[in-house]
């Protein structure tokens, strides 16, 4: 990001921070510090050097900083000590998790009745958690419900026991997405004889979320499959199907349900103790590269805002969280909320994520905190529109157009809206396409995916966008500073929700992997 134009920006973040946003007084007391200043303190090439030392990090350690492997403690290493180092009470919460990966690359090709190569994620995808082998055997299909439904979640293919009457111990299984979890159908097809487990997706056509005919890429919950189980295409499934195909499907993996990883949580000395503004990313990356943009990127703003913000008399307290194991299912957040007190959890008025926000070809998003889209998922709870509403006035002050992104749940934030804490953050999007109507409002190129590099080995620093890193670095420091000097909190009481997610969507906006 050229200087000039970041000394522009900066300008812009001090403008919107000393006018009232909406639902939110923000205009500082006249002892507080000047939030134009605050602003000007973030500097992206300090955002970028955090950025180039997680690089630094994956370099030395395997080309990943995965929870469980020493790249991922090493980058708790380098962010506690920094934190430490500016003032905060740093606490590192271990935690006991079910670690995954994929050693060699997953094959799966046709052997009959002609041979045909199908492309590594592309065509298919190993599952988390799937056991390992080499299996050359019949595809056999289970139930399956062939032309889909018009109605998603309908299939029940492979949701009973009694599914597999009459399947042929040693084939491999064909099964379809639908509505119970993945976990279920690997488990009864293995206790069936099967294998080895191919599940397609569903078939339906949609746009974005809805579309249950693209590769389909999940999680097993846990490591207790010993035969390979692999996620595909509606169109690789339904060309099985009627094929009766004979295939070879190899996977070559590592499960181990004890493994160990650590979340780094940073409290500041100021502020009302019973007044908590929370602000968190994800540090880990996946196992097939260094995660630089997913999610260095969220978690290099987080840091250098936290930096910024040690020596700050705040009048809220600030509490800035970098979770572990992200990638295997939110597993961090989630432990850290189910710890917490009643009591801990009404002191949380509000929980702000950040997750991916530079990739190359970006949208700017917001969490759709009242579900003003009216799809998808619904709205966040109480106090969520108004958090919305401030980084919608961010963006317009600046003069950059902004969109919504559904409340999935499957970043980090839904563990908080699970129970009750209004929360949002912002999303520059994953292996979603960007569309010709995204490409004229923020540029880049239509019809190719926001971030090709995402979960891959060329998430490296080359990968990720600085005009979005700057405009999003802005945003997080505006955030932090009008909610830690705000009289006026979104959250307050004892939180309760009935919020739920999709359920099976997110499979091109929201990142981590879906279970059913």
């Amino acid at each position: 990001m050229r200087i000039r134009a970041y000394r522009g920006l900066v300008a812009a973040v001090a403008a919107a921070s000393a006018v009232t946003l909406p639902m939110i007084s923000v205009m500082p007391a006249a002892a507080d510090p000047d939030p134009a200043a605050f602003s000007a303190s973030i500097k992206v090439p300090a955002v970028r050097g955090h950025l180039e030392k997680l690089q630094q990090i994956a370099d030395v350690s395997g080309g990943i900083r995965a929870s469980g492997n020493p790249g991922h403690e090493a980058s708790v290493t380098y962010v506690a000590d920094r934190l430490r180092a500016a003032g905060y009470q740093v606490t590192l919460q271990e935690f006991e998790f079910p670690y995954f990966r994929e050693l060699t690359p997953s094959v799966l090709n046709g052997v009959s009745p002609g041979g045909r190569t199908y492309t590594r994620d592309t065509d298919f995808a190993v599952m988390t958690y799937s056991g390992s082998g080499n299996v050359t055997a019949p595809v056999q299909g289970v139930d399956l419900v062939l032309p889909p439904s018009p109605v998603p979640n309908y299939s029940t293919s492979g949701c009973e026991a009694s599914d597999f009457a009459g399947f042929t111990a040693g084939n491999i299984a064909l099964l379809q997405r639908g509505t119970c979890d993945f976990q279920v159908k690997a488990g009864l097809a293995q206790a069936a004889g099967a294998s080895g487990v191919i599940i397609f997706n569903e078939g339906q056509p949609g746009a974005g979320l809805n579309d249950r005919r693209t590769l389909l890429t999940g999680t097993l919950n846990a490591p207790t499959m010993t035969i390979p189980v692999v996620g595909a295409t509606f169109a690789v499934g339904a060309e099985l199907a009627a094929t009766g195909a004979a295939v070879t499907l190899t996977t070559d993996t590592e499960g181990d349900p004890h493994r160990r990883t650590r979340n780094v949580l940073a409290e500041s000395r100021w502020g009302d103790p019973g007044k908590v503004v929370m602000l968190g990313a994800h540090l880990d990356s996946v196992t097939k590269g260094p995660g630089i943009n997913d999610n260095g990127s969220g978690s290099a703003a987080v840091l250098e805002t936290a930096l910024k913000a040690g020596a700050l008399p705040t009048r809220n307290r600030l509490r800035f969280a970098f979770w572990g194991a992200e990638e295997l299912g939110l597993l961090g957040s989630r432990h850290y909320v189910a710890t917490l007190s009643p009591e801990e959890k009404a002191k949380i008025r509000l929980y702000l994520n950040f997750d991916m926000i530079a990739s190359p070809n970006y949208t700017l998003g917001i969490y759709d905190g009242d579900n003003s889209d009216a799809a998808g998922a619904p709205a966040g709870p109480a106090g969520s529109d108004t958090i919305e509403k401030l980084f919608e006035s961010y963006y317009r002050s600046i003069g950059r157009p902004y969109t919504s992104t559904d409340f999935t749940g499957r970043s980090d934030y839904g563990p908080f809206i699970a129970v009750g804490i209004p929360a949002g953050g912002l999303f520059t999007g994953a292996e979603g396409i960007k569309t010709a109507e995204e490409a004229a409002r923020f540029g880049g190129q239509a019809g190719v995916a926001y971030d090709r590099c995402y979960h891959q080995a060329c998430d490296t620093i080359a990968n990720v966008n600085d005009e979005a890193l700057a405009i999003n670095a802005g945003a997080v420091a505006t955030a932090a500073f009008v909610y830690a000097y705000s009289d006026t909190l979104p959250g307050g009481g004892t939180p309760t929700s009935t919020w739920q997610g999709i359920g099976g969507g997110g499979l091109r906006h929201d990142h981590d992997g879906v279970s059913r």
